[in-house]
């Protein structure tokens, strides 16, 4: 699948996300967390790893030098691989550890935004994941679950924002707010999907009508993934795997 290092670069090699793009023959310098990891991992100089970007670039490097804040590692290999079809995320503003976990199957299954709205009944939540802090950790467990999964392409990570500024940002295309008491998402009678694809996803207890209506006003679209009351991550995730396995890779191949 595009979007995945599928084609043997680096396979089986730790993985690392770099925080700046990188190009064959440079020397990528990675953050003191990705240091910390190859000491545990016992790693010396010559050690072959992978590295990503989250931008589409994806290679392989020798490990030149481990310090105790940084890692040195010089790009013997580097291709860029295009972005899958877009599929965005308005997810709500919740329970933190809730959302962090979210942030990491969104990143997994390779989502191209991730913007959190404040629902009017996010505001009931607390501790409840908001602020430039939570945004760090949200990067970080993202980036965590893009090495894991040897993906290419970081979710495009915006700040928390109220349902009128999310509404005016969003891409336009196929838009979804999910509704348990909507028609189905996929099936026989449902309307084909299209790219781009955005998927708005409720807090606990379901969005307000008025939210709703706002939403619908906006050119969204009520869908259902079945009868169960899902909770909001698990509602997300189905809805971006449904998506990713419509769409397929969408486009082929590897640029060097």
């Amino acid at each position: 699948m595009v979007g995945r290092d599928r084609e043997g670069i680096a396979a089986g090699c730790p993985q690392f996300v770099t925080a700046e793009p990188f190009t064959l023959g440079s020397t990528a310098v990675l953050d003191e967390a990705a240091a910390r990891h190859m000491r545990v991992l016992r790693l010396d100089a010559g050690a072959v790893v992978g590295l990503r970007d989250g931008q589409g670039r994806v290679g392989a490097g020798q490990l030149v030098r481990l310090a105790k804040a940084q890692a040195h590692v010089e790009v013997t290999e580097a291709v860029s691989v295009p972005p899958l079809p877009p599929v965005h995320l308005l997810v709500p503003v919740a329970d933190r550890d809730r959302m962090l976990w979210l942030a990491e199957k969104a990143a997994e299954l390779g989502a191209t935004s991730w913007r959190p709205v404040l629902w009017r009944r996010s505001r009931s939540v607390t501790p409840r994941g908001e602020g430039v802090s939570f945004q760090a950790k949200v990067r970080a467990r993202m980036e965590g679950a893009l090495a894991q999964s040897e993906g290419a392409w970081l979710p495009q990570h915006f700040p928390e924002a109220t349902i009128e500024r999310a509404i005016l940002a969003a891409p336009p295309g196929d838009r979804v707010v999910l509704d348990p008491a909507g028609p189905p998402l996929v099936g026989r009678e449902a309307p084909p999907l299209a790219a781009p694809f955005v998927v708005a996803v409720g807090p606990e207890g379901g969005l307000e009508p008025d939210e709703t209506a706002h939403l619908i006003a906006a050119g969204f679209r009520r869908a259902s993934l079945g009868p169960s009351i899902l909770r909001f991550e698990t509602a997300a995730i189905a809805a971006v795997a449904v998506a990713r396995t419509y769409f397929g890779a969408g486009t082929t191949g590897l640029e060097a």
